[in-house]
């Protein structure tokens, strides 16, 4: 079951504050031109919601943290490699060149086993949230590049939105940066990932989950809503 959003940290400073964004109706109305009955409109759980919720139900079946852990202590991490990455290619949520990316990077021993066990340390390891995104990333850089670097914003949060969607935000950084700048909140950005950025895009989900939970229709279940409310406002089939 896809658990309620939540953050590891509370809104603090001008988000905290329940600051009016300008951007606010706005891009509710846009939202709403495509999706007259917001989350619960049933044109958008078709469309934008379905394959990302199916993607997260697929990963409890094939790696939740018990199945995950027997499969790291049986020494299976091209099993975990190949389930991680085929449960995405079913969602769809990175480009072409990304997903081959990181399937030439897990194909050698070496590859998979750095993959799946920072993977598994990301996900449900101990340490603080940021500890465990910074090892990640460096996990990331790490592995192979036999075609192009794996550590791009997509490839390194995609995999904690499908698993954890009650934790975790997916960043496509093109759209989700419009979004922002519709909105009128202003998100830090670096090509290079990094926690900084990481966080403030948390704390921009959050925001918009406090601003939207005010509005019929707009309470979002997990970050798959706010995702998807940052992409309609963002993403080029959506623009009007």
């Amino acid at each position: 079951m896809v658990r309620p959003a939540s953050l590891p940290f509370p809104l603090s400073g001008a988000a905290g504050a329940n600051v009016v964004y300008l951007g606010a109706a706005l891009c509710r109305r846009k939202f709403e031109l495509f999706y007259p009955s917001g989350f619960e409109d049933e044109t958008y759980l078709v469309a934008e919601r379905s394959h990302k919720e199916r993607a997260h139900m697929e990963w409890d079946i094939e790696l939740s943290p018990a199945t995950f852990r027997k499969l790291l202590a049986r020494g299976e991490f091209r099993a975990i490699s190949d389930a991680a990455v085929r449960i995405e290619a079913r969602a769809n949520l990175l480009f072409s060149f990304e997903r081959m990316a990181l399937r030439d990077a897990v194909k050698s021993p070496a590859g998979a086993r750095l993959f799946a066990s920072e993977l598994y340390a990301f996900l449900y390891g101990h340490g603080s949230p940021q500890r465990r995104f910074n090892d990640w990333l460096e996990a990331l850089a790490d592995l192979p590049r036999p075609r192009s670097p794996v550590l791009t914003w997509p490839v390194a949060t995609v995999f904690g939105f499908i698993a954890r969607p009650d934790r975790h935000m997916f960043y496509k950084p093109r759209a989700t940066r419009k979004a922002a700048h519709h909105y009128g909140y202003a998100l830090g950005y670096h090509a290079k990932p990094a926690w900084t950025h990481y966080q403030d895009l948390l704390r921009f989900a959050s925001v918009l989950r406090r601003d939207l939970d005010r509005k019929p229709g707009f309470k979002a279940r997990d970050m798959i809503d706010l995702q998807s409310f940052m992409w309609v406002q963002g993403a080029p089939e959506y623009e009007t």
